[in-house]
């Protein structure tokens, strides 16, 4: 029995000393004073040799989860990193910090690419990021084996699944670098993942016996707000004037919405930039970097920008148009308030948004990612129109459950919606629908319909013989935007 204490204390004692290690690493290397929640329990089983699944939200510190356990042991640590950009910024930042770091990217000319080979030949780095396609190349068998790597990191793991919110078919065939690497463990990790999702990067990972480290979805810093799509352009102004001296990011669908609004907030005086994949390289990081800096206050982006980017400071994301999914559009309002002053999000709302959404749909090719696709829209054209407490279904969404009835922090909470029977509006819209129908005409869209309630003359109403029909103008009473919502 004393031989089995014995054994106990030493092995706490061990433990000990190597989170000290840690801790001592983390101040000198990257200049923090402690760990945020969770990172600590994670280093320990990756440094146990153990596979591992970790669930933070955005800004709660992924990236120090193996990069701190790659400055304590021998061996390489793989990154696998979906964005070329972020692995250029990892490295860089590591690099500052002395840390031996290093990528390989379709970016790197032959000679470099050589060199930056013969360097991880001769084990000068500790941590190598790598996109998942170069990885899968045949050549590449051979030189993972003779690397010595020590644990395998697999960010945006969500990637792998269908289910997710940025399905990547080169992530299905990770799982060869199980066969290749059987002795490395691995570590998932990912700020956004039902339990659906979750599921996927289990089996698709074949992570062994993982350990599930989920940290809460919750933001108490943030406030969520959704409103009517009404000339956004002036909304947003509206919007911006009150906050003159703040930087935030407002997404659109569309590279040319993101140019056309950045033009018109500069002419009224805004400093503000675009920033989507259409830009040269170099432009995107001039506007990233002066938005880094807070020479320019607002960035107007598809959803090809906050990856990775880190300003704390960010203290408010607009969504002009209505996000594809509800992981995509948590991913983004994450970006706010990384530092946990108060910050917000706001969402503009406007059921022809999803009606745009629904024809982008349309257009994708396979069966099986339609479905998904416009399950999750409906998920997320849910969230929009509830009257619900939104951090209640945000995080509900998720599969957390909150006690609290009310946040306080959203506009349902702060300003209750009046609620009413609509169930006349929604018959006589309906009736509209199947008047049109009977009237054998090309496919029409949810402004045609409302045409007609409204009592529309327009060339099109007549000369369809819609203003015959017995729906026509019988919505007059209401407003454009009412017949829309319903």
């Amino acid at each position: 029995m004393a031989e089995a204490g014995g054994s106990g204390t030493a092995a706490r004692a061990g433990a000990e000393a190597e989170d000290a290690r840690l801790l001592q690493a983390l101040r000198r290397t990257f200049g923090f004073d402690g760990f945020r929640p969770l990172q600590l329990e994670i280093m320990r089983e990756v440094l146990a040799g153990r596979d591992a699944f970790a669930l933070l939200p955005t800004g709660g510190g992924k990236s120090l989860c193996y990069q701190l356990p790659a400055l304590l042991r021998d061996g390489l640590t793989l990154v696998v990193s979906p964005l070329i950009a972020l692995m250029k910024d990892q490295v860089d930042a590591l690099q500052a910090a002395g840390v031996a770091a290093t990528f390989l990217n379709s970016t790197l000319g032959e000679k470099e690419a050589r060199k930056r080979l013969a360097g991880l030949h001769r084990g000068e780095y500790r941590l190598l990021y790598a996109a998942p396609e170069r990885l899968l190349l045949e050549n590449w068998a051979d030189n993972l084996g003779k690397w010595d790597i020590r644990l395998i990191a697999i960010d945006e793991a969500h990637c792998i699944s269908e289910w997710g919110h940025d399905f990547r078919p080169e992530y299905r065939r990770l799982s060869r670098l199980r066969r290749l690497l059987p002795e490395a463990p691995v570590l998932a990790l990912t700020a956004t993942a039902t339990e659906r999702v979750r599921a996927d990067i289990i089996g698709g990972l074949r992570l062994r016996d993982a350990r599930f480290f989920v940290a809460s979805f919750n933001r108490p810093n943030l406030t969520y707000r959704v409103v009517p799509k009404d000339r956004p352009l002036e909304q947003v102004v509206a919007f911006l004037r009150k906050r003159s001296r703040e930087s935030g990011i407002i997404y659109f669908a569309s590279r040319r919405a993101a140019e056309s609004c950045a033009e018109r907030l500069s002419t009224r005086g805004f400093a503000a930039a675009p920033y989507h994949a259409g830009l040269t390289p170099k432009v995107r990081e001039q506007n990233q970097e002066r938005f880094l800096r807070d020479e320019i206050r607002i960035i107007c982006a598809t959803i090809a920008f906050g990856m990775g980017v880190n300003k704390p400071n960010v203290r408010f994301v607009i969504h002009y148009d209505l996000p594809k999914n509800i992981e995509g559009y948590y991913q983004e309002t994450g970006r706010a308030g990384r530092d946990g002053l108060p910050s917000e999000c706001l969402l503009l709302f406007s059921p022809a948004d999803a009606v745009k959404q629904r024809q982008f749909i349309e257009e994708i090719s396979s069966a099986r990612e339609q479905e998904v696709a416009r399950a999750q829209l409906r998920q997320m054209i849910a969230y929009a129109e509830s009257g619900e407490c939104r951090r209640t279904s945000l995080l509900a969404y998720f599969g957390e459950l909150r006690e609290e009835p009310r946040c306080d922090a959203c506009d349902n909470c702060l300003e209750p919606r009046d609620t009413y029977d609509g169930t006349i509006e929604t018959l006589k819209f309906l009736s509209c629908v199947y008047r049109v129908g009977q009237s054998r005409v090309a496919r029409t869209g949810l402004n045609h319909i409302v045409d007609i309630l409204l009592g529309s003359q327009a060339e099109k109403i007549r000369s369809w013989g819609h203003d015959a029909l017995s729906t026509h103008g019988i919505g007059a009473d209401l407003p454009r935007g009412h017949w829309q919502a319903v």
